[in-house]
């Protein structure tokens, strides 16, 4: 890891370990609708395991537990310790309580702690457009690493302008904005599906969201 990846590595950590208990306050209302369709298109069944890489302040945990159900698992990786604690009480909390197996660690998506064909999907919101350029094809190559033989990653992001479409006023603020200021707008959009295809992964579906005007995608690859 070269010494500026390590240290947006560890900008972001510290980012998240600050806000993670005002964030659902911040931006999950903005977020929630595209996360529960990436949910959907992922069309978990009882008894699947499944990843979610950044799981953030769990509420898409709960989501996919309800989904795979007590003979199903879920585990769920993030760098924020701020971001566990948050998802560990949320658990705690929740009611009715969740019957899948729940296993969430801290951990970097570039390097994961699982096994080969270990689970059935990997998901993950909000999150792949937080990594520097390069070290997205790190991340998707663990997931399909982890993927058993035709499981699926569904992944939420915000996304490129499809070519012929407008670019909102709010969109280049925000590229301008994550250019020069990355450590306040800490991502970007990205060209989900031509990552994902680079991946290897083959491309099942595409949805297009939009959230105050700039583009979301939802892309749904199967390994």
């Amino acid at each position: 890891m070269s010494d500026s990846t390590a240290a947006h590595h560890e900008s972001n950590r510290h980012f998240y370990d600050r806000i993670a208990n005002a964030y659902d306050l911040i931006a999950d209302s903005n977020e929630r609708a595209a996360r529960q369709t990436g949910v959907r298109a992922l069309a978990l069944k009882p008894g699947e395991s499944v990843l979610e890489l950044g799981f953030g302040t769990g509420n898409e945990v709960l989501d996919l537990a309800a989904l795979v159900g007590a003979e199903g698992k879920v585990a769920g990786i993030d760098i924020s310790s701020g971001m566990l604690a948050v998802s560990q009480r949320k658990l705690a909390e929740a009611v009715p309580a969740p019957q899948a197996p729940i296993d969430l660690r801290l951990g970097d998506a570039r390097s994961l702690p699982f096994a080969d064909n270990t689970f059935d999907a990997a998901y993950t919101s909000f999150t792949l457009e937080l990594f520097p350029e390069g070290d997205i094809p790190l991340v998707l190559a663990e997931a399909r690493r982890v993927l058993k033989p035709g499981g699926r990653i569904g992944i939420v992001s915000m996304a490129t302008v499809r070519p012929g479409n407008r670019v909102s006023g709010l969109e280049k603020t925000y590229i301008w904005m994550h250019r020069h200021f990355p450590h306040l707008v800490d991502c970007r959009p990205i060209d989900t599906e031509a990552l994902v295809s680079a991946a290897g992964f083959e491309v099942a579906s595409c949805e297009d969201l939009e959230i105050w005007t700039m583009p979301v995608r939802v892309v749904i690859g199967r390994k």
